[in-house]
């Protein structure tokens, strides 16, 4: 199993979802959703994206296991944000901070 198979394994299973259940929210076939649990398959960004989105964590959650909104926002990582828009909450600043730290990872790849 991989960390990613088991991180959607472990959320799935404290609420107490069933695959099927899991399977159907995605629009997926269930030996599409199962074969990601098991490890035998990665989904791609968009179905990464929205199991993140069903079960409330971040991409880098279920990808590295690391999630932003465990640690406040630092100094810096507040003025960038509020840079952006000043009036935004602080689940929108973490999503900047989220993409910020994504495309510097990009970008050491390159």
């Amino acid at each position: 199993m991989s960390a990613m198979s088991e991180r959607i394994t472990a959320l799935r299973e404290q609420r107490g979802w069933s695959k099927t259940y899991v399977a159907k929210k995605l629009g997926l076939n269930l030996s599409t959703y199962a074969n990601y649990e098991y490890g035998n398959r990665e989904p791609d960004i968009k179905t990464l994206a929205d199991i993140a989105k069903l079960f409330d964590v971040t991409t880098d959650y279920l990808v590295e296991g690391a999630q932003s909104s465990d640690k406040p926002l630092s100094k810096n990582q507040k003025l960038v944000a509020y840079s952006i828009d000043p009036d935004i909450s602080d689940e929108e600043r973490r999503d900047i901070i989220e993409m910020v730290k994504i495309a510097m990872k990009n970008r050491r790849r390159v």
